[in-house]
């Protein structure tokens, strides 16, 4: 029990609650938070209700709903420091990569916070203008947040820099999973096998959202070869997104709308990768993809992108190949497992390296609700900087925020 005391409640501040690499990381935080001591709240900037919402209330959360950033910047940002101030946030959270983003600990700044962690979730941005905007405002995440979180070095050194990293000022806080739940299983395996009625056949899978980031226009053409070398093949593409029809399109002018199962988001998503045979994941760019590493705790081969992180290789189950190869030689490395193989308990080589969600969980609380001062303290390298942070943070917590005036 917390004896009485008070609980610390954390803002995690997000574009909406919907299924994402990041939200998910969220959510997987969240369920094994202690929750005697620590409550993690959401602010979404956007008025969509999101797929996580339901249960973040059934968990005690709860969630704001503000104006959506990109339309209304101004509105956006004064509403932010009124919540904050309003319900005292002393923790507060923001999940991306972009440095713009960080604008957003500033508004929880002047609403009072004290603690402005930011986690970054890419080691990229996507499109050439929002690439060049990060880059101009990249001082943003190096001053203004006092706690650092990325997957990844790569997602490090993107958002924050690789000075800020080569120094130890950032936390690299894995995409963790709750292993014992992604532990192989041939019953379960099974089935889902013969619930999709695919009990004989090759089964190729994917687990992400349609964006362009995830590159699924590739991945058909992937699959496209696979199916010319071997006809009893099936894919299964889980999760859902802004360039969905546009895949289905191209899944119809190829012929294959009989080979290929559309998902949704799902639930289930341990039993689909017990039930795939190959995992194929072609992403441009990742911060540490959380589907992969779920896959490999199910034994799962994994033929990835080789622009993604090596750090998500944590067994030999994974395989990296350049998207500027030809999709032929995806598909003729995926068809090395159509005759099976055995699949193994992966618990133990993930645990030891650092995957298991409970574990991470624990290091999540220390590093942002007890040791975030002492970490902090310890990287203001001169007496210069300690005055700087000082006048910054005194004229800060001086601004009137009743004085600002809704748009």
């Amino acid at each position: 029990m917390n004896s009485g005391l008070e609980k610390k409640r954390l803002l995690c501040i997000v574009s909406s609650m919907d299924v994402g690499g990041a939200e998910t990381f969220l959510m997987k935080i969240y369920r094994a938070l202690d929750k005697t001591k620590y409550q993690m709240d959401f602010y979404c900037m956007s008025q969509k209700v999101g797929y996580y919402e339901e249960e973040i209330k059934k968990l005690g959360g709860r969630i704001f709903h503000s104006y959506p950033k990109s339309k209304y910047p101004i509105k956006s940002f004064v509403n932010l420091v009124k919540t904050v101030k309003k319900e005292r946030y002393h923790y507060v959270l923001r999940v991306s990569q972009h440095s713009l983003a960080t604008i957003d600990l500033f508004a929880a700044t002047l609403g009072g916070a004290k603690v402005l962690a930011q986690r970054s979730s890419n080691s990229d941005s996507g499109s050439f203008l929002s690439r060049k905007l990060h880059n101009m405002f990249k001082w943003l995440p190096k001053l203004i947040p006092t706690v650092k979180l990325a997957p990844s070095t790569e997602a490090a050194e993107y958002t924050f820099g690789k000075n800020c990293v080569k120094k130890g000022e950032v936390f690299i806080l894995k995409n963790a999973i709750p292993i014992e739940n992604f532990t192989f299983n041939v019953e379960r395996r099974n089935k889902v096998r013969n619930e999709l009625g695919i009990q004989n056949k090759f089964v190729v899978g994917h687990v992400g959202r349609f964006a362009h980031q995830k590159n699924h226009s590739f991945l058909i053409d992937i699959f496209s070869e696979i199916v010319k070398m071997n006809s009893e093949s099936v894919l299964l593409l889980v999760g859902e997104g802004e360039l969905k029809s546009e895949i289905e399109g191209k899944i119809k002018e190829l012929n294959l709308d009989d080979k290929v199962l559309f998902l949704g988001v799902r639930s289930d998503v341990a039993d689909l990768m017990m039930a795939m045979d190959v995992f194929v994941f072609p992403s441009l760019f990742e911060g540490l993809p959380n589907s992969v590493i779920e896959a490999q705790a199910t034994g799962l081969p994994c033929i990835i992108s080789s622009n993604i992180t090596k750090e998500v290789k944590v067994t030999e189950l994974v395989k990296f190949m350049s998207i500027n190869e030809n999709p032929e030689q995806w598909a003729i490395n995926a068809l090395q497992y159509k005759n099976g193989y055995q699949r193994k308990d992966m618990t133990l080589q993930l645990t030891k390296n650092g995957y298991n969600i409970k574990d991470v969980a624990r290091k999540f609380e220390k590093i942002v609700f007890e040791v975030w001062i002492l970490y902090f303290k310890k990287y203001l390298n001169t007496f210069i900087d300690e005055i700087l942070i000082w006048i910054v943070v005194e004229s800060l917590s001086t601004v009137n925020i009743s004085d600002i005036t809704f748009f």
